[in-house]
């Protein structure tokens, strides 16, 4: 009997090697995850650790609103005399009291509003508009001042020039055709704008005589003059710092 032996090379397929190489892998990724969490859900112990963090800055914005609220009573309180120096509270109310002869609260009441306007133009070839310059058709200084005048000295107990509140410091000039009034520039038609007794003010504007002659003057070339009573009129306070201007004695 003969035997016979088989003497090729057994190979090793490719597939087999790969799947025992992922297979350790996974293993030795089981392992490590295992030593990192020590046996605790790691997804479980964030999520508790952000809820921490999250209860920890709600508490201290908590405190920190708390504490600002206390901050601002006590300068309330500082603001309103009720603690501090007597001699500070004492003040503050004497000026309290100024704030409204000083024209720093708001008023309302009835009152009339007076509007100025430069006249419109005219056709060239018009022989009045050819004997006039431009100087003779528009609002000036003084005729602003005029109608604020006459409203003060009949009994206007608050008054404002466009949108802004005259006050003892307040000064109207023009520049060309423009108002310039605390700072800001104003186009016509201007606005002035008075609370107080309505028969005694249209009295005073009747009576003043700059008042009566622009009143004349616009019957001629067109200049806008309207008075418009009003029953109802809100006034707001003086809101710019206020400041005093006085002159100095050189040496």
């Amino acid at each position: 009997m003969r035997w016979s032996w088989n003497t090729s090379t057994t190979r090793v397929r490719p597939a087999v090697v790969a799947s025992g190489l992922v297979f350790a892998l996974a293993g030795l990724m089981f392992v490590v995850a295992a030593n990192t969490s020590q046996g605790t859900d790691l997804r479980a112990q964030r999520a508790t650790e952000l809820r921490d963090l999250v209860r920890q800055r709600s508490a201290h914005l908590e405190a920190t609103a708390a504490q600002v609220a206390g901050q601002q009573q006590v300068v309330d309180d500082l603001a309103a005399g009720r603690i501090g120096d007597p001699a500070v509270a004492g003040a503050r109310a004497a000026v309290a009291g100024l704030a409204p002869p000083a024209g720093l609260t708001e008023v309302l009441g009835r009152g009339l509003t007076v509007s100025l306007d430069d006249a419109p133009p005219r056709d060239p070839d018009d022989p009045l508009w050819a004997a006039i310059s431009a100087n003779d058709v528009i609002v000036h200084q003084a005729d602003v001042q005029a109608v604020v005048n006459a409203l003060w000295r009949g009994g206007a107990t608050a008054l404002q020039v466009m949108d802004q509140r005259i006050v003892a410091t307040s000064s109207v000039q023009c520049v060309g055709n423009t108002l310039l009034l605390q700072g800001r520039v104003y186009s016509p038609p201007y606005t002035i704008t008075a609370v107080g007794p309505i028969k005694r003010m249209r009295a005073a504007l009747r009576a003043d005589p700059v008042v009566a002659a622009y009143r004349s003057w616009a019957d001629v070339v067109g200049l806008g003059y309207d008075v418009v009573r009003r029953n109802e009129v809100t006034i707001p306070g003086y809101d710019v710092p206020v400041t005093m201007a006085y002159a100095r004695t050189t040496e």
